[in-house]
């Protein structure tokens, strides 16, 4: 049964089930927001439990998803760490216009923007766009130089794989992780 919310939240989703005695869970599909819950609850139980669960989820994302100072001060801290503080930019930020790049560098004005597809990423994904944005501040093509300096990001190998893999799967939903809760829980 899916009933919407307040006009500022997503869809939310309610799923009872039998063999479910005492969780609770929620997590996305799509835009969606699917809550788990134990088929014994009563509606003022679920109602609780939807509102509780969906403000936790929502909660753990913003956690998750840097603001764009965050993102300054993590590029100052990655060019300090591996680019020996050469690079600095200007601005650093999340777009929402960036559909087949994952992020973008304007070395005349040191502007990178980042796709914001990268913040329900790994961080060692989004900290390899970082390096891989600020390396373009130093060496503006993908050369010999650029590469040299992106490969002293210890995890750019295994990030660029996982990038490869998503952008081929581009069509399926990345699996989410339920938040769960005890309902015993007070």
């Amino acid at each position: 049964m899916a009933s919407p919310r307040a006009s500022d939240r997503p869809e939310i989703e309610v799923r009872r089930s039998r063999r479910r005695r005492r969780t609770v869970s929620a997590y996305r599909e799509g835009e969606r927001i699917v809550v788990l819950i134990p088929a014994s609850l009563t509606k003022a139980e679920e109602a609780e439990w939807v509102d509780t669960m969906v403000a936790r989820l929502e909660r753990s994302e913003r956690r998750r998803r840097p603001t764009d100072g965050d993102l300054m001060a993590r590029a100052t801290r990655l060019s300090d760490t591996y680019l020996g503080g050469l690079a600095r930019p200007a601005s650093v930020r999340w777009v929402d216009n960036q559909q087949s790049r994952w992020g973008s560098c304007t070395p005349s004005d040191a502007t990178i923007r980042l796709s914001s597809r990268l913040q329900a990423m790994p961080a060692w994904v989004v900290d390899y766009v970082l390096v891989h944005e600020l390396a373009h501040l130093l060496e503006a093509h993908h050369n010999d130089a650029f590469w040299a300096w992106v490969a002293r990001y210890p995890k750019a190998e295994r990030a660029q794989g996982y990038l490869l893999g998503y952008s081929a799967a581009a069509q399926l939903e990345p699996p989410s992780v339920p938040e769960e809760a005890d309902p015993g829980e007070g």
